[in-house]
């Protein structure tokens, strides 16, 4: 294990939450969380991920959360994606009666960058807020605390070298990089795409398959799987698998009420830290690479069989050898990518509804239209549609590689039929045809689109959000887009932005604050010429 002692000049700033008015009293009655702690919380996470909540209001109010009846009357929960994990895990300690902290600001390790979400070298921590009480009744007012902390964390806390501790000067980081086990890997785990996007495991499949839910800027949850959308990254930038740090609190006195009050929360240190790895940045091997500019040298290996990263995590979490299935990971994947479609429904919907659509255009792109604020982060695409164009290619290009290492004779792939890809074709056939969305046109009437009709029209979707629904939804019949009313600059822009469609890749670290006149003469980075393969039911087709 490499811990790497790195140093910042930073001012210590643990902050403290003074008792009031207490309608919600968060009374902190253990110093420590314990294993039992990390696998109760490991328990709720996972029931609210299965309810299949679709806003985070709604998650936190439903059946599957134990501690909904003791909320304050009329309280309301919401958050993106970086606040979401936030929130779950304060919520669960606040009913808990556990200790919390959490890190209240963050700034870029090396000074450059203007946002720090997206911090080249990623950042470093400069403030911590301990939720204690400085009273004797052993009390703060929990849902304000929440309220706080959502409004002090976002995206940016996740962006921390692995091994950057700061622990000894108070000033650490909320998240350690995880092992790849199921041990490690569980219900509540955090998975960081360095693009600005943060999703929480809610269950881990017995062949290795990890589900997840995440929040949008739009306040809605979706749910997913693990795969080719969440790209390695250098150490750096912090991404990949994360785990809470258990916290205890130290210096606390105890209340005639029998609670702590007091004290400062603090952490182990990431070398005494169970189920803390570097290993998803260097890799499994003897040999791995100790330097973090040789971290794409890294290789994984399971069993003594060498993998490539994402067939690492699965094999690592697999019960058992892991073996493909050809349909079964075609209709999993398939029924995946059906959820996301109907998580774009609710999101697009949300932005019309807003009716943000009729807003004229702004003359120039956001400077990053993958993370930016205001209205363009609460109702644009880009990052969703990117993540959606990423899952068609990953299951065409899987299936492929899956048929090519059968007629190999790979033992890895199980398949007993007489033809491999006539059997996977019906199957794609019949998930196809189950799975269809509702749109409703600026005329107020229903566009009804199949599976494949959202593969022909994948890279025609519009991401921006001063679209009418037709563009949104990526119509090219004339019927279909008579009752857009886009104005002749809306549809300039319009065809101007499909060289921005074309690409899945996130660039977060360039400058695309682009006019309509920069789109249109192919500047630096305004995407690409050519969209990828996707059609998996062509290849299929083949002979």
């Amino acid at each position: 294990m490499r811990i790497a002692t790195i140093f910042f000049c930073v001012s210590v700033s643990v902050l403290v939450i003074s008792t009031h008015a207490l309608a919600s009293p968060w009374s902190v009655g253990k110093e420590s969380w314990t294993a039992s702690d990390e696998k109760n919380y490991s328990e709720f996470v996972a029931a609210l991920g299965a309810s299949g909540c679709n806003t985070v209001d709604r998650c936190l109010k439903s059946a599957a959360n134990p501690y909904r009846k003791s909320d304050p009357a009329g309280s309301f929960f919401d958050a993106d994606c970086g606040k979401f994990p936030y929130l779950l895990r304060g919520y669960f300690a606040w009913k808990n009666g556990l200790p919390f902290s959490y890190a209240s600001g963050v700034r870029s390790a090396d000074g450059h960058g203007h946002d720090i979400r997206y911090s080249p070298n990623g950042n470093v921590v400069t403030n911590r807020r301990s939720i204690v009480s400085r009273g004797p009744d052993g009390a703060v007012d929990g849902y304000r605390a929440l309220k706080l902390m959502q409004s002090e964390v976002d995206s940016a806390m996740y962006r921390i070298h692995p091994a950057r501790d700061g622990v000894d000067r108070g000033l650490f980081s909320d998240f350690f990089s995880t092992h790849m086990d199921r041990e490690s890997v569980r219900p509540g785990t955090m998975i960081y795409d360095v693009a600005g996007h943060v999703v929480v495991v809610y269950r881990v499949e017995t062949d290795g398959r990890v589900r997840y839910f995440d929040a949008h800027p739009d306040k809605t949850v979706s749910h997913g799987v693990f795969g080719e959308k969440f790209a390695r990254s250098r150490p750096g930038a912090g991404g990949g698998f994360k785990n809470f740090r258990s916290l205890r609190l130290v210096g606390a006195s105890v209340g005639s009420s029998g609670y702590f009050y007091g004290g400062t929360v603090t952490a182990a240190p990431l070398s005494h830290t169970p189920g803390y790895s570097e290993e998803q940045f260097f890799g499994n091997e003897a040999s791995a690479p100790y330097t973090d500019n040789q971290w794409r040298n890294a290789r994984f290996q399971v069993n003594g069989r060498q993998m490539q990263w994402f067939d690492f995590v699965r094999a690592s979490l697999a019960i058992g050898e892991l073996k493909y299935h050809p349909v079964e990971e075609l209709q999993n994947a398939m029924d995946s990518i059906c959820g996301d479609i109907q998580d774009r429904v609710t999101s697009v919907q949300a932005a019309l509804t807003s009716g943000i659509q009729n807003h004229g255009h702004p003359g120039r792109l956001p400077n990053n239209i993958y993370g930016t604020d205001g209205e363009w982060e609460e109702f644009s695409s880009p990052s969703r549609d990117a993540r959606l164009k990423t899952s068609f290619k990953e299951i065409r290009d899987r299936i492929q590689q899956m048929v090519d290492l059968y007629h190999h004779g790979d033992a890895s792939v199980v398949y007993d039929g007489q033809n491999i890809k006539g059997d996977l074709l019906s199957a794609y056939n019949n998930r196809a045809a189950a799975c269809t969305i509702q749109y409703r046109r600026t005329s107020g009437d229903w566009v009804t689109l199949t599976y494949d009709d959202i593969l022909a029209r994948l890279f025609k979707l519009s991401f921006d959000p001063y679209h009418c629904a037709e563009l949104r939804w990526g119509a090219t019949s004339p019927d279909e887009l008579a009752s857009c009313s886009d104005s002749s600059d809306k549809l300039q822009w319009y065809r101007a932005e499909q060289r921005l469609r074309n690409q899945i890749d996130r660039p977060y670290d360039v400058n695309m604050g682009f006019s309509v006149h920069d789109l249109i003469s192919a500047a630096a980075h305004t995407g690409v010429d050519q969209a990828p393969d996707v059609d998996l039911r062509g290849y299929l087709s083949q002979p």
